[in-house]
């Protein structure tokens, strides 16, 4: 039970935390949870995807070329893409995505039930060491990756005529950032491999709390315009 707990205990934080930066028109809880569940069965696909890799014998190590596209080619896209799908298809055209900031809100709950399930998945089957390493590293991470992908995703809802673009870049940085946090971890041998997982971590924390800091910003104007 200790485990489980371990396990859920940094999603439903990220969660919280990104739920009261929404300040201005928060979203119906059940569509929120929804949002969760999508997330979690995102984790499919992406499986799919892998496992389709490994079925074909490709590498998945040896050389830093090969290491390079199991982390953004396979790892990053697969699990990228198929949160990107379940946030355009099942919530971006929802009523209650009508603020700024519903972007990244859905976006986070979205990413946060695939950290959280594949999480769960990692500290059961690994231990407590690898939840508390996990709950500080990997799943902020999916929560920094998530955050990128609301930001545009929320840019292309509020501006149709620029939307293609917008969804290219929610789609491409969150790929970009991921894969590089992975890749550094998949390095055997080098002592570069923590440091340059940090740095991409601490590289998309940054932009995170940027692209929050703004998004606030504009749902503040977009209700006062409003009226709410």
């Amino acid at each position: 039970m200790g485990l489980l707990a371990l396990a859920l205990a940094p999603g439903i934080f990220i969660c919280l935390f990104i739920y009261f930066k929404d300040r201005y028109k928060r979203e119906p809880v059940g569509l929120l949870l929804w949002a969760f569940v999508l997330g979690m069965l995102s984790t499919l696909p992406a499986l799919v995807m892998q496992i389709a890799y490994h079925k074909l014998s490709l590498p998945e190590g040896g050389t830093m070329a090969a290491v390079a596209f199991f982390a953004f080619c396979v790892v990053g896209f697969s699990e990228e893409i198929s949160k990107f799908f379940m946030l355009r298809v099942f919530l971006f055209n929802r009523k209650a995505f009508d603020d700024p900031f519903d972007g990244i809100m859905y976006s986070v709950m979205v990413g946060m039930g695939f950290a959280t399930l594949e999480n769960v998945l990692y500290v059961m089957q690994h231990g407590m060491t690898t939840g508390i390493i996990r709950m500080f590293l990997s799943v902020p991470a999916h929560g920094t990756f998530a955050v990128l992908m609301g930001y545009f995703t929320g840019l292309a809802k509020f501006n149709p005529a620029k939307r293609t673009f917008y969804f290219l870049l929610a789609i491409l940085l969150p790929i970009l950032f991921h894969g590089a946090f992975d890749f550094f971890l998949f390095i055997q041998g080098n002592g570069l491999q923590i440091g340059g997982a940090l740095v991409s971590f601490v590289l998309a924390v940054y932009l995170s709390r940027k692209a929050i800091k703004h998004k606030q910003g504009i749902a503040k104007l977009h209700a006062a315009e409003n009226g709410y």
